[in-house]
């Protein structure tokens, strides 16, 4: 009797904590605490929430459609596989060099954005929709000082004749959705132009180094195995890295 005793005491004591607890928790919960102080209501929060959220996961597409970020990744591949270098540098070395090149072209893009749209808006200066405009407006700058004419003129009219956007519109006042896939394709024909040049150099040793091996009769021995070491060599002479680090930043307007 006494250890039944001890669990129904248990029990009640529970569920009076239970209860207590829930009658607090009632009392000091409330939504409206939890979001900062502003002009919109707890809902328009919420959303306001739910945006950033989302555009934060697609930060890193969102970089790559209106940044440089494409030519530095296209050229380094280029490099890589022109030297026949199969996992050196790794991967992240490369991304990761792409990426910081990208933030030294972006840096007054960035800046420009930051100083006359986000800011004011996290200070409550400027509306949601200023900022909007404030924050795309210098990338709009960037994109267009780099696109080729060819292909915004191709979304243009695509855009006219499948979705009925205003033809007359000025090239300052063309909507995102023309300009950035504009802009992409531009990066990636200019990529390949410049993953071209990379690989030319490197193509020629090859042929070198299997033309000696042929003549050689060294039939067996795959020629891309003398070849890389002098490849490598020859980037190291010229000073690569520099040139192409230098030449990629330059690229750009």
């Amino acid at each position: 009797m006494s250890k039944h005793r001890k669990k129904i005491q248990i029990i009640l004591a529970a569920l009076f904590l239970t209860t207590i607890g829930g009658a607090a928790f009632a009392q000091s919960f409330n939504l409206a605490d939890m979001l900062p102080q502003g002009q919109g209501a707890a809902s328009g929060r919420i959303i306001q929430y739910l945006m950033i959220l989302t555009v934060l996961s697609l930060a890193p597409g969102i970089m790559v459609m209106v940044t440089s970020f494409t030519r530095f990744a296209v050229a380094l591949s280029f490099l890589r596989s022109g030297m026949g270098l199969q996992t050196t540098p790794a991967n992240i070395i490369m991304v990761s060099l792409a990426l910081f090149m990208t933030f030294y072209v972006m840096a007054p893009t960035f800046d420009q954005a930051w100083r006359n749209g986000l800011q004011p808006l996290i200070n409550n200066e400027i509306s949601e929709e200023a900022a909007y405009d404030e924050m795309t407006k210098p990338f709009r700058t960037f994109m267009l000082n780099n696109i080729r004419e060819k292909d915004l003129v191709l979304f243009d009219e695509l855009a006219v004749s499948s979705f009925g956007y205003d033809k007359d519109a000025p090239v300052e006042k063309l909507d995102l959705r023309v300009v950035i896939p504009a802009f992409m394709i531009s990066e990636l024909r200019r990529g390949f132009e410049i993953g071209f040049l990379i690989a030319l150099p490197f193509v020629v040793i090859d042929m070198i180094v299997a033309t000696l091996t042929m003549s050689m009769g060294m039939m067996m021995l795959p020629p891309t195995v003398i070849s890389m070491p002098f490849k490598v060599l020859f980037f190291v002479l010229v000073d690569g890295w520099h040139l192409l680090t230098a030449g990629l930043i330059r690229s750009f307007v």
